[in-house]
């Protein structure tokens, strides 16, 4: 996977980003599969250009990120990741990620001495632990009632 270099957006890249997705989200076609939009070149003619409406979501999710002030970045679904990148991606660190591919709960391909982990493997896992963080939940908060400790 290429790595591109991170960086937090400025202030200035911020506030456009957050205005420019308010400003992208009130056109977005919700119905449709395709829509036009219009750009400027620098020498002011306007070229029209065909997008999945899909793409014009992500692009809105992508900008409001930034306007958050976070850095984004693009993983191909089929990407096969480092065990660093793994561990990035669930905010843990490389030797937690490891045990948990050594103790089976995260498949994992050999490339020489080097495990490499789809990225698809690594958020289906991650999805695995928040159902079974909301499963927990749901049973304290029914706890919770049941000994009258709630609200």
């Amino acid at each position: 996977m290429k790595t591109i270099e991170s960086k937090l957006p400025s202030p200035e890249e911020s506030a456009l980003a957050k205005l420019s997705s308010q400003e992208l989200s009130g056109f977005i076609e919700t119905n449709a599969a395709t829509q036009s939009l219009s750009i400027t070149d620098s020498d002011g003619v306007s070229h029209p250009v065909q997008m999945p409406v899909s793409a014009l979501r992500f692009l809105v999710d992508v900008l409001t990120a930034l306007g958050d002030g976070n850095t984004v970045k693009l993983v191909p679904i089929h990407a096969e990741l480092t065990t660093q990148e793994g561990g990035d991606l669930l905010n843990i660190s490389r030797p937690t990620f490891v045990k948990l591919l050594d103790d089976g709960l995260i498949p994992f391909t050999l490339a020489g001495n080097r495990r490499k982990v789809k990225y698809a493997d690594i958020q289906s896992y991650k999805e695995k632990l928040e159902t079974n963080r909301l499963a927990t939940l749901e049973k304290l908060s029914a706890l919770d009632q049941d000994l009258g400790l709630g609200y």
